[in-house]
């Protein structure tokens, strides 16, 4: 278990990686309407990074799951 955590975490992102990431989050940000220097928004940049750590490096579907997960963490509903 902690092998294939630490494995996931291992993997680094590069300029092409991070472009297709802050896509997804400058697209919720201006959904969401969430300030790009919030909280919220580092926990949207966060989710996002993990998920395509996860393997998820489609635009679309990273938005999707994003946002998501902070739609359930604005509503309380972890």
């Amino acid at each position: 278990m902690i092998r294939s955590v630490l494995s996931r975490q291992d993997i680094y992102l590069d300029s092409n990686d991070l472009g297709i990431c802050q896509q997804a989050l400058d697209a919720i940000l201006v959904e969401m309407d969430i300030a790009n220097n919030s909280e919220e928004a580092e926990r949207a940049a966060a989710i996002i990074v993990q998920l395509y750590q996860q393997g998820i490096h489609d635009e679309r579907q990273l938005f999707m799951l994003a946002s998501a997960d902070c739609g359930r963490i604005r509503r309380g509903t972890n």
